[in-house]
């Protein structure tokens, strides 16, 4: 099964617009704080693309300004920087909960990669990446800045999820169980399919 064509201009053109609105809403809350994390984290991430890039880890089939770059620069500069101010902004004050934050907003961000790699021509993995290698990356990526982003942004401007919602029991302790065993069941089946495939090649 594969998306219809020209869905990659779509997803890419609606992951952008909705990326933007979420950073106006939020670095409005500390311009200061939240644009210098935003700003960090899109000259970061795009270093690291560019790296990968030139590296053939990965690569970008479809590309909206291909004249420009051979990767996405318009996406990366602003979907990966949105994650990060928005799991600053929302990230719970304990460690405990906050790995639980942090563990569904990566299956998720995981999810939609390997659905993107397998289903559309917006990220195609080569010879030196696979899923493991993208799923301890988001995770570098996002703690590191959810560490720098206790540094530079003011705990006014921070809005952690409370530690009684995230409980035993409670509506945020259902939901990111929920996620986490569904991504996880998918991705298990993906890794299990990859290998049955890798061996009948």
């Amino acid at each position: 099964m594969n998306f219809q064509p020209g869905i990659e201009s779509y997803l890419t053109v609606t992951v952008d617009i909705l990326s933007i609105i979420g950073v106006f809403f939020i670095v409005r809350k500390d311009y200061k704080g939240y644009g210098l994390l935003f700003l960090l984290a899109a000259v970061t991430g795009n270093i690291l693309c560019y790296a990968f890039v030139k590296l053939s880890f990965y690569s970008f089939p479809y590309l909206i300004f291909p004249g420009i770059s051979n990767m996405p620069i318009e996406t990366i500069s602003v979907f990966f920087p949105f994650l990060v101010i928005f799991s600053v902004r929302y990230s719970p004050r304990e460690w405990v909960h906050k790995i639980g934050f942090y563990w569904v907003i990566v299956h998720l961000g995981m999810t939609a990669e390997t659905l993107a790699n397998q289903f559309t021509d917006t990220i195609r993995y080569n010879w030196a990446w696979d899923f493991w290698d993208s799923y301890t990356w988001w995770w570098i990526y996002l703690l590191l800045y959810e560490f720098i982003g206790g540094l530079i942004v003011r705990d006014e401007a921070r809005k952690p999820l409370a530690a009684a919602d995230l409980r035993q029991g409670s509506w945020g302790y259902y939901l990111l169980h929920f996620i986490l065993i569904t991504t996880i069941f998918a991705g298990g089946l993906y890794l299990g399919l990859a290998a049955e495939r890798a061996d009948v090649l």
